[in-house]
């Protein structure tokens, strides 16, 4: 079995690297590991919700000109790539959409189920956008829908039930409509976790693709409740066995390209607090690691040629492809041998990567850069 091997480097296509004096701490664990460049996610306090600066005041919103300002202050300026998607809220209308994309600035819009998560509050139903036109101007202008793909508003026992959960209701009678209703639309079904997603996404064209994130692959339901893993919630939250033998299945699968690495890595430096846990695992510095473990769970020869080309097509080609990027000309190594985890330290206190936090100290691979 061959040791080690050399990757391009890649894009991290869902992940958050917060704001103010932290975000420099959560950039050089992407760099860290291999990373080219990266899709920041939106949901700041304020939320990324206009475009352009000159529009901040009225709207009390920032914009993505200045968050990508403050990511480059913070070290992001040496990614090959950066993007920054519209948070969408009642208040986007299609000609931001139309002038965001005319301008070279806006490449992607995100869509949160209102309070569905970690800064979601100020997200609208994704049927707003249906009438009051943002996803056909979206479709017109050749920017990327990205989906947190979750129903909002359920009872508890709808949420999440033996039979049923919010991923799977929203993919069962939200996604469809979208997806038939804007062919031409780009969309990016956000780290997928159940079987119904994955079937979606299958069933779909060629313009529909998803992301996994490292903990899908590894881990169910059982885990994270079975002494209470808090630093594995996250949301969607990780599901049963069913489901991740499907994501394994797609992300595996020999000439997949429409799966592809999206960490979700989301820093806390509390993750418990007294209403209830934060949402979101901090993989930053560790996920190529924890991609490659979960790729050998599945049953992949990292050392075989076939195993390293449906690894690559997935952490480094796919995501690319999908979003119309260039691959990264520069490379970095990933080794088969232990390497430590420990945790991430920024002004505001420390953040304990996932691995650590569910008292696994010890990785089976590292990184060469």
């Amino acid at each position: 079995m061959s040791r080690e091997f050399t990757l391009p480097k890649w894009y991290d296509l869902h992940t958050h690297f917060r704001q103010e004096n932290q975000m420099q701490a959560y950039i050089a664990a992407h760099k860290a590991m291999g990373c080219a460049g990266a899709l920041a996610m939106p949901n700041t306090q304020p939320p990324v919700a206009v475009v352009f600066e000159k529009d901040e005041g009225a709207s009390g919103y920032w914009s993505i000109e200045r968050y990508m300002r403050d990511l480059n202050v913070a070290g992001a300026r040496e990614f090959e790539v950066l993007i920054v998607p519209l948070y969408l809220t009642k208040e986007t209308t299609p000609d931001m959409i139309l002038k965001g994309a005319g301008s070279g600035v806006l490449k992607a819009c995100k869509a949160y189920p209102p309070h569905g998560t970690t800064g979601a509050e100020f997200g609208a139903p994704l049927m707003t956008h249906i009438d009051n036109g943002v996803l056909k101007a979206m479709e017109e202008a050749g920017v990327v829908l990205c989906v947190h793909g979750e129903e909002h508003g359920l009872s508890p026992t709808a949420y999440f039930d033996r039979h049923s959960n919010a991923e799977e209701v929203f993919y069962k009678e939200r996604m469809g409509r979208v997806r038939d209703a804007y062919p031409d639309l780009k969309i990016v079904c956000e780290h997928v976790t159940t079987k119904v997603a994955v079937d979606f996404v299958k069933e779909s064209g060629e313009m529909v693709a998803a992301t996994v994130t490292p903990q899908h692959l590894i881990y169910t339901i059982g885990d994270l409740i079975q002494g209470l893993k808090y630093h594995l919630f996250c949301l969607p939250v990780v599901k049963f066995e069913e489901d991740r033998e499907a994501l394994r299945g797609a992300v595996t699968a020999s000439g997949n390209r429409k799966f592809f690495a999206g960490t979700d890595s989301a820093p806390h430096t509390m993750k418990a607090t007294e209403c209830g846990c934060a949402a979101g695992c901090f993989t930053g510095g560790v996920a190529p690691q924890l991609y490659a473990h979960g790729f050998e769970m599945a049953g992949v020869d990292m050392g075989s040629v076939a195993g390293q080309a449906v690894f690559q097509a997935f952490l480094c080609d796919n995501g690319a492809r999908f979003y119309g990027l260039e691959p990264s000309s520069e490379t970095f190594v990933l080794v088969k041998e232990p390497s430590r985890v420990d945790p991430v330290n920024t002004p505001q206190g420390s953040v304990v990567p996932l691995p650590l936090g569910v008292n696994e100290p010890e990785l089976g691979w590292s990184i060469k850069l």
